[in-house]
């Protein structure tokens, strides 16, 4: 069993990098097509929210590369360096993608409500589970069973909800690339080959999340397997 997860999460590991590489290529290749319009990603950025009846969001540049996000605790829409100030596909798919969170945030969209409420209980348990289930799991073995199977019980709830986490995020982030894509699209924003190039950037990142909920998914099976099969045994 060890040898099979092993085997299964280093397949995910590599799926993982090339994926990732995969969407940096993707970044660097259209970050080489210059919008028609000359706006920067900030400014996309802005429009997009005004557009939308968005005021109250601050749109601001943030340290390092592929570190965008969408942060509601103080309403901030956070680009890279590399997207805040450039005028290409690459940068307008992914602030406009940023802003699709926002949009999200202002007209109370329901899978983001249910990602949001499960962020802090996800903080504590992924750092926590694993260690939970392993406390678990030696206490099942010195005691045979006892209050040790419900210890590692209580570390896979915590794991299980990480990994629903991960699965929640999924229609967020392409419920947002498809709101980023449609204002683009309707607002004649980019030309048809800027737009190709938008769709495919938000494709390949939203296939970072998908690899991301694949292993978590696959890390839970086994914690779980070490658990009830430790269990079986006894």
């Amino acid at each position: 069993m060890y040898l099979g997860y092993y085997i299964l999460m280093g397949i995910i590991a590599l799926v993982s990098f090339a994926v990732s590489a995969r969407l940096k290529s993707k970044f660097e290749h259209y970050s080489k097509i210059h919008l028609r319009n000359g706006m920067s990603g900030a400014e996309i950025a802005t429009k997009m929210l005004h557009d939308n009846g968005i005021y109250d969001v601050q749109v601001i540049s943030t340290p390092g590369r592929l570190t965008d996000h969408y942060n509601p605790q103080d309403k901030t829409v956070n680009l890279s360096e590399a997207v805040y100030n450039q005028r290409n596909a690459a940068a307008a798919a992914v602030a406009a993608h940023e802003v699709g969170h926002a949009v999200q945030h202002a007209t109370a969209y329901s899978m983001l409500q249910f990602r949001s409420a499960m962020v802090p209980v996800v903080n504590i348990g992924s750092g926590l589970a694993p260690w939970v289930i392993i406390i678990g799991i030696l206490m099942m073995a010195a005691a045979k069973m006892g209050v040790g199977f419900y210890v590692a019980i209580a570390g896979l709830a915590l794991m299980a909800v990480v990994t629903l986490f991960s699965f929640i995020t999924l229609p967020v982030e392409y419920d947002a690339s498809n709101r980023a894509l449609a204002w683009l699209k309707n607002k004649n924003m980019v030309t048809q080959q800027e737009y190709e190039g938008a769709e495919d950037s938000l494709k390949w990142a939203a296939r970072t999340y998908v690899v991301a909920a694949i292993g978590a998914l696959a890390t839970l099976v086994y914690w779980g397997l070490l658990v009830f099969g430790g269990r079986s045994r006894d």
